[in-house]
C-alpha cells in the first residue's frame, strides 16, 4: 500500500483544520475566522508552503478552500434553519451587509435570495 505523499498530507490536514475551524467560530467556541498565516502556524509550516502546497494539490489558493467551506455552512444554514440572515451572519463573525456581499460575490445571489429561491422550489415539489 503506497503512503499518502506529504503535500496530501498538509492538504488533507488543512481541509479537516478548516471544518473544526468554521465549526468553533459558528458555535462560539473561537470568536474570529484565523488568517490563513495562523492556520499554517497551526499545522507546523509556512505559509508559503501552505499556499504552494494547496495550489499545487488542488488548483487553488488556500483561501478559494477556506471561503467555498464558509459559503457551504451558510448555505446549509441558510436551507435547514430559521435564523434570521442577520442571525447568521453573525454566527460568521459579519454585519448582515458584509456578509451579503460576501455571500453574493461568491455565489452570485444574496442569502435572502438564495433562502427564497429553495423555498420557491419546496413549495413547488410538493
Amino acid at each position: 500500500m503506497k503512503s499518502e505523499s506529504r503535500a496530501a498530507q498538509i492538504t488533507t490536514q488543512y481541509l479537516l483544520f478548516l471544518d473544526r475551524h468554521i465549526d468553533d467560530v459558528i458555535q462560539g467556541r473561537t470568536i474570529e475566522f484565523m488568517a490563513i498565516d495562523a492556520i499554517a502556524s497551526e499545522l507546523a509550516i509556512t505559509a508559503k508552503h501552505l499556499s504552494y502546497t494547496i495550489q499545487r494539490e488542488k488548483g487553488n489558493h488556500p483561501g478559494y478552500f477556506y471561503n467555498q467551506k464558509i459559503i457551504a455552512k451558510a448555505k446549509d444554514l441558510l436551507i435547514n434553519s430559521s435564523l434570521s440572515i442577520a442571525k447568521i451572519a453573525f454566527l460568521f463573525t459579519y454585519d448582515a451587509s458584509n456578509f451579503s456581499k460576501f455571500f453574493k460575490k461568491a455565489t452570485g445571489e444574496t442569502p435572502g435570495s438564495f433562502r427564497k429561491s429553495l423555498h420557491c422550489a419546496t413549495i413547488l415539489e410538493k
